[in-house]
């Protein structure tokens, strides 16, 4: 994780047990911090240090007017942000709070969209291409759900099924889009059934692991001139279109 994404410009407003703080982060230098109401009720511009510790988390600190020195550890897959403060007094504060967002930042700084696509990818090719069961309790989580209702429920179960595919059973990514905790893979499946078809499958991620997965499934049928002469599936269909929210 770089520096440079940090969410410049990002508004937010966060929820201590105790407290409310909206936070205004105006660069990498600088943030806005407003308390409204309590012992602790200001507006204060402070110099922060910014650290990037990986997947959408960072670091911040900063040194207020009074001498009050404060971390906060800030997570932006999880809307949460872990302060540690020591006030002027020697009184030291350890809270965790929500936040919601009331303005985005200037730029796009997110990646957690690349990276539900890319564990999606993993877990459709190593069941379904290299039939890898022990990957199951990797990438997906323990209270695993399941809606295809010709599949029994439960990782474990999704683990069993992988080990007893047939060798014919092969998948084909193509199309994936992501929104939020949300990923579609289109894509197709040959051994599955009969005959080959493609298939979307919806997964629905949190902590980055597979928690929910729905699948919609037809028959191939081969391209006709009624058709219009476009296939139902095309493998580069991902790599050659820019369609939003695939990016």
């Amino acid at each position: 994780m770089s520096i440079d994404r940090f969410p410049i410009g990002l508004e937010m407003d966060v929820s201590y047990p105790t407290f409310h703080v909206s936070l205004t982060l105006l660069s990498v230098t600088q943030l806005r911090f407003k308390i409204k109401e309590g012992p602790f009720s200001r507006i204060e511009i402070v110099d922060i240090h910014v650290v990037p510790l990986g997947n959408s988390i960072f670091a911040v600190s900063w040194q207020e007017k009074d001498g009050a020195t404060v971390t906060n550890v800030q997570d932006y897959d999880r809307g949460l942000i872990h302060s540690c403060a020591t006030l002027t007094g020697g009184q030291f504060l350890r809270m965790t709070g929500t936040f919601a967002v009331t303005r985005p930042a200037d730029r796009f700084f997110d990646d957690r969209l690349q990276r539900n696509k890319a564990l999606v990818l993993e877990a459709m090719t190593s069941l379904f291409q290299r039939h890898d069961a022990s990957t199951v309790q990797r990438l997906y989580a323990p209270n695993y759900i399941q809606h295809n209702p010709s599949i029994p429920q439960g990782r474990d179960a999704l683990q069993t099924l992988v080990a007893g595919l047939s060798q014919d059973a092969y998948y084909e990514p193509g199309l994936i889009v992501a929104e939020g905790v949300f990923v579609a893979i289109h894509g197709r499946i040959r051994g599955w059934a009969e005959a080959p078809q493609v298939v979307v499958d919806l997964f629905r991620i949190e902590d980055g692991k597979l928690v929910e997965h729905w699948d919609v499934l037809q028959n191939e049928v081969p391209v006709t001139a009624a058709l219009g002469g476009i296939s139902m599936f095309d493998p580069e269909e991902g790599a050659h279109r820019a369609y939003p929210g695939t990016a």
